[in-house]
């Protein structure tokens, strides 16, 4: 009886401390995995205290993560949730934690509307996207049309599968430049690394798959610091508040390790690895080197190490960074899984290296369609089995009955499309 009326009051004064923020708007709630474990992270506008979080009935004070500036005028609020929470509870609402033993894993990426202007306009958007294999300038999604950027229909798709752990292989900030006078597809679009634009891009639309599972959220070209690095840093970088500041940006973040349920993932930034010509592979190579990879790990990063774009393979700087191994991922990793290029690729190699999944299909516009990939060649060693999709869609991984072998289904925008297939440690075959 007694401890009834703790738990009680416990869960009373939770909720009246959560109450201070509850004057301002709970814009996004959410739980991202990194090498410390699970993070919970709430975006508030309105306000400027953080709330508790009712963890395992108990409150925990969140910390500021961020109290808001100019481009950014919301209170980020963060907590380090403890190894083997069994709730989280943040204004009425249940975080998702991870699972204990790992039944599925669901990937998507390359999610925002593309609005990017040409010219002088493009320029000053983008950077550093001589690096890339960057898509047209000019290019205007119409953001107001689902049928044109189907994300949150993506979104709610995947969320009413139930899922597990959400992987995103990154680019989710595509509104570089105003919508054109005239066009009533982006009309009174934001743009920009800012909050609306975030919001608009990413928060809204993800609202329902953000409540359904904890992510691994990986640094997409387009969250360089020269774009929307500074958002991807606040919002989505896993490595948890100095001084109530985020970590600053830059251009290569230390590789990190997430275990879920028995199953590693080895999440390595590509966002400044240029697609193009090899060029300095060193700073890659150093961290392939200093990885120690469980049997069975992921490789997921955001450009492919082997990847085909319509104009030919792509990244000669990842795939020199792995001459240690004469071109195979690190004793360990089994299976690479990226986006970068807009389109879905499944590829096994003849000297039976980890198989590559790209996965850079989910809302913003589509590459042209890539086929007759089998017989390529490409970081030394050729293509023996793809499969290509121009579609945009979401891919759900389930484990098979032997260690390391998995079930990668493919599903178009509402999960009513499939093709299934079946992956190893050394192929993948899809029918």
């Amino acid at each position: 009886m007694r401890a009834r009326v703790l738990a009680a009051a416990l869960a009373l004064l939770a909720a009246s401390q959560s109450a201070v923020a509850q004057t301002g708007t709970l814009e996004a709630a959410y739980v991202l995995l990194g090498p410390q474990g699970a993070l919970a992270r709430a975006v508030y506008s309105g306000t400027s205290a953080c709330p508790s979080i009712a963890v395992n009935g108990a409150p925990q004070a969140m910390s500021v993560r961020s109290a808001g500036n100019s481009a950014f005028p919301v209170l980020v609020c963060e907590l380090l949730l403890p190894a083997g929470a069994n709730s989280a509870v943040l204004a009425g609402q249940n975080l998702p934690l991870p699972p204990a033993k790992l039944a599925s894993v669901t990937v998507l990426g390359d999610t925002g509307c593309r609005l990017k202007g040409s010219g002088k306009q493009a320029k000053k958007a983008s950077k550093n996207a001589k690096k890339d294999i960057d898509h047209a300038d000019g290019q205007f999604q119409d953001c107001d049309v689902v049928a044109d950027w189907p994300f949150s229909t993506l979104a709610a798709s995947i969320a009413s599968k139930a899922p597990q752990l959400v992987v995103h292989v990154g680019d989710y900030n595509y509104r570089e430049s105003p919508c054109p006078p005239g066009d009533p597809g982006c009309k009174g679009s934001p743009y920009g690394d800012n909050w609306p634009t975030w919001n608009a891009d990413f928060f809204r639309p993800a609202a329902p798959l953000l409540a359904a599972a904890p992510w691994i959220a990986t640094r997409g070209n387009h969250e360089s610091c020269s774009r929307a690095g500074a958002g991807y840093m606040l919002f989505l970088d896993p490595a948890p508040t100095t001084n109530g500041k985020p970590p600053a940006c830059i251009d290569l973040l230390p590789a990190f390790t997430v275990t879920v349920g028995g199953q590693s993932f080895i999440v390595m930034d590509s966002s400044n690895a240029d697609d193009v010509c090899p060029c300095n592979s060193t700073p890659y190579a150093k961290q392939f080197a200093a990885l120690k990879p469980a049997a069975g790990s992921w490789l997921v990063t955001h450009r492919p190490v082997w990847g085909f774009n319509p104009k030919g393979p792509i990244n000669p700087t990842l795939q020199g960074a792995l001459k240690q191994w004469q071109g195979k991922l690190p004793p360990g990793i089994t299976l690479a899984v990226a986006g970068h290029i807009h389109l879905w690729e499944a590829l096994s190699f003849a000297d039976q290296r980890s198989p590559q999944f790209i996965i850079g299909n989910g809302g913003t516009a589509l590459d042209k369609r890539v086929d007759k990939l089998t017989g390529k060649k490409i970081g030394g060693t050729t293509v023996s089995y793809s499969d290509t999709k121009d579609n945009w869609g979401y891919t759900i991984f389930t484990p098979g009955s032997v260690p390391g072998n998995w079930t990668a289904d493919y599903y178009s925008v509402k999960g009513n499309e499939k093709i299934t297939c079946a992956v190893t440690a050394t192929a993948v075959a899809c029918q």
